[in-house]
């Protein structure tokens, strides 16, 4: 019962947070394509997607106390599911009727695998039910499989950290790692405090003991950094990549920690932990269907405007072509790097043959002028 509890307000705090953010997406869309000049945080629907995202994300707050680390992380899943039928449904794209299946297959595809994922981690998820009190928590703190593996963890981060900063070693991985090893303390803090505070209210008073401001503050200091790292990943990489690639190493992180600091497979039986290891690659290859159907953004190219010469709006607006694209270019007078282009665009040059009379009259031989190579 409290299993399901907890995986009820987990599903329910990921569609609400989708709906939120999709709601704030919608809000930047219509200012955008407007002459409205008030800011975003002045509309009526950024702020409901705001109060949304803060319900969305108490109600995952509040599914740590309830259930088992290891069953609560997987199901983020939800929200990319969540967010790919928003996405097909209410952002209405410009697609053909011919074209729907063959754009949308993977992301159909991809949902239903996260739904049956999604079912067998429910179904199959740990059973450990544990009160989170200040003395529980304590044991786990200070049990060897969690000191051993804080200290796995501590040198695999060390290292991560040192071919990103000092190597400049910004590949995904590196960095989504980093963000997956901090997260996985995040979740294991979160479920500390939200454990405690359910504790509480249900009569015993865990809020005095000083582990807990000891969890509260590890929470907000690896979600803050976690944060960071993110925000790096996000200006190099495309969101796509990040969510997918993301979700598999942060729920794969999160569920060592749980099952090191919580014991969550402790007592399991190998068909459930097999039937549960199933469900989170089935809940893997489903994000990475759903994510891998995203359009990928158009890089910048600078272009020359065209908006100052008369009448060339016009010619646009009669589907006249002013001048063919060069591979396929979006915009108009794109700036071109031709040096890979191959020679038949290149224009033709003929040599130059000049006469240069000589002192007393007499003609000299005529001289080329070649053109000089690229390199020279």
């Amino acid at each position: 019962q409290e299993n399901l509890i907890g995986a009820l307000l987990a599903i329910f705090g990921h569609l609400v947070s989708s709906i939120a953010l999709n709601l704030q997406k919608y809000s930047h869309i219509r200012l955008a394509g407007s002459k409205d000049p008030r800011a975003y945080f002045r509309t009526k629907t950024w702020w409901s997607g705001f109060l949304l995202l803060l319900l969305g994300e108490l109600g995952v707050f509040c599914s740590y106390a309830f259930a088992p680390l290891s069953l609560i992380v997987p199901l983020s899943a939800v929200s990319v599911v969540a967010s790919a039928i928003i996405g097909i449904i209410f952002i209405k794209e410009k697609w053909k009727p011919k074209e729907f299946l063959r754009r949308y297959v993977l992301s159909f595809v991809g949902c239903g695998l996260a739904v049956v994922g999604t079912y067998l981690l429910v179904t199959f998820g740990p059973n450990s039910h544990e009160k989170m009190t200040a003395e529980n928590i304590t044991r786990h703190l200070v049990s060897w499989p969690f000191l051993l593996y804080m200290l796995v963890e501590i040198i695999v981060f060390c290292l991560l950290l040192y071919f990103y900063k000092e190597r400049n070693a910004n590949y995904i991985v590196i960095i989504l790692l980093l963000v997956a090893l901090l997260g996985s303390m995040t979740v294991v803090t979160v479920k500390a405090v939200a454990g405690m505070i359910l504790v509480s209210i249900q009569g015993t008073l865990q809020l005095d003991s000083p582990i807990f401001y000891i969890m509260l503050v590890c929470m907000a200091a690896t979600a803050i950094y976690q944060a960071t790292f993110l925000a790096q990943a996000s200006q190099l990489y495309d969101s796509a990549q990040i969510s997918s690639i993301g979700y598999i190493l942060s729920t794969t992180a999160a569920i060592s920690a749980g099952a090191t600091f919580y014991l969550d497979f402790m007592g399991e039986d190998v068909l459930h932990i097999c039937m549960f290891a199933l469900g989170c690659l089935i809940a893997f290859l489903g994000v990475f269907l759903i994510t891998r159907n995203r359009k990928k953004p158009v890089p910048f190219e600078p272009y020359i405007s065209m908006d100052a010469m008369p009448g060339m709006q016009n010619m646009h607006d009669k589907g006249i072509a002013v001048q063919p694209d060069l591979k396929a270019s979006f915009s108009y007078g794109a700036l071109e790097n031709n040096d890979s282009m191959p020679e038949i665009y290149s224009p033709a040059t003929l040599p130059i043959v000049q006469e240069q009379h000589g002192p007393k009259g007499v003609s000299a031989p005529p001289y080329r002028v070649l053109e000089h190579s690229k390199k020279e």
